[in-house]
């Protein structure tokens, strides 16, 4: 039979504090976290079952109950990537394959060729940088990794990989399994 224990368990990734490094500044005000960096400012809205606090040695996140140990640790990894965001940012490279496909960033507008009979103008959101260093190459970037993934998925959504030739929007990490003709 297992101990009853007034001690409230905290994950492992919570019991550590989140260092604010490379010139980060948070401020917790109540359930309020905003962090600001040399990329940007993020806010977050913590749980009401979690208590933040800011001390020395960072920003310090605990449970108020022993049901709410699972949600501290997921506000630590949110606040943990803010301050990533702030200091180092996110990016996503998305590769083009196929004949005639292109991509051009002109300011706050990407410009897609995807084979389809009209171009793609896709409008960049606010706190997204899109780079192409290459006509096949798509580099989007920013603080926020929810964002910047986002922006990622939604471009790709225009024209996924096709399993066949392999032709189409994919990440530059992606495999795409390939699948062999219907033979006669």
């Amino acid at each position: 039979m297992a101990k009853a224990s007034s001690e409230i368990k905290i994950p492992r990734l919570a019991r550590l504090p989140i260092a604010l490094e490379g010139g980060a500044e948070a401020t917790v005000n109540g359930q309020l976290v905003a962090v600001k960096g040399p990329k940007g400012q993020l806010e977050l809205n913590v749980h009401n079952s979690v208590e933040v606090s800011k001390g020395d040695d960072g920003i310090s996140v605990k449970p108020l109950s022993s049901a709410a140990a699972p949600m501290s640790g997921t506000m630590h990894s949110l606040i943990k990537g803010m301050v990533t965001g702030v200091t180092a940012g996110f990016e996503k490279k998305l590769t083009l394959i196929g004949v005639g496909y292109r991509a051009q960033a002109q300011g706050k507008t990407l410009n897609l060729s995807l084979g389809f009979s009209h171009p793609i103008e896709f409008a960049v959101p606010e706190g997204i940088t899109i780079q192409t260093p290459s006509q096949t190459e798509v580099i989007v970037s920013g603080a926020d990794k929810q964002q910047v993934g986002q922006v990622a998925a939604k471009i790709r959504s225009y024209r996924p990989p096709e399993p066949y030739k392999g032709k189409g929007v994919r990440y530059a990490d992606e495999y795409v399994l390939r699948k062999e003709a219907k033979k006669k």
